[in-house]
């Protein structure tokens, strides 16, 4: 791994000069009739914090994020007291009441996603990108075509790649 330098007095400009130049194309998205617990492993399977939620005609409705999931399980799940549970096992109670049961959780993503859509078109200049993620205090813009379909993805890192020292 190279260590990086850090340069006294380094100026760093943007590359991109567009959305389109800044956006990763084609991103990964969720449908919003997905059960939660499918979502959750959609993005651990994928090592990402979040996806855009799309409608059937590929239109974003929403975003799912780590955070939504969190306060949801925090809200939502619920746990079946063992002592209501059978116990058809060999187990002694006390390894038992070391146990939780959990109701199996029928939640749809539409229902604890973020309905909030924050988009920018293909030719919004990159400054205004950082300035409104700035603003909204979000992580990452959906890049939609004229139609208002998604094509892409704004996230902080894709601003960070495009960061490079001025000559």
């Amino acid at each position: 791994m190279a260590a990086l330098k850090m340069l006294p007095n380094c100026e760093v400009v943007l590359r991109g000069r567009t959305a389109e130049e800044l956006m990763t194309p084609n991103p990964i998205s969720i449908r919003e009739e997905l059960l939660v617990r499918e979502a959750i492993a959609f993005l651990v399977d994928r090592h990402i914090s979040g996806a855009p939620v799309i409608d059937e005609a590929g239109r974003p409705v929403g975003v799912l994020t780590q955070t939504d999931i969190l306060i949801h399980d925090r809200e939502e799940v619920e746990h079946l007291p063992v002592r209501d549970a059978e116990f058809g096992s060999p187990l002694p109670r006390e390894v038992w009441d070391e146990f939780q049961v959990e109701y199996v959780d029928k939640t749809r993503v539409r229902d604890v996603m973020t309905p909030a859509v924050f988009c920018v078109s293909l030719d919004t200049p990159a400054w205004k990108v950082i300035e409104q993620m700035r603003e909204l205090n979000v992580h990452r813009l959906f890049v939609v075509d004229d139609d208002g379909v998604m094509v892409g993805v704004i996230t902080a890192m894709d601003i960070v790649r495009e960061l490079v020292p001025r000559d």
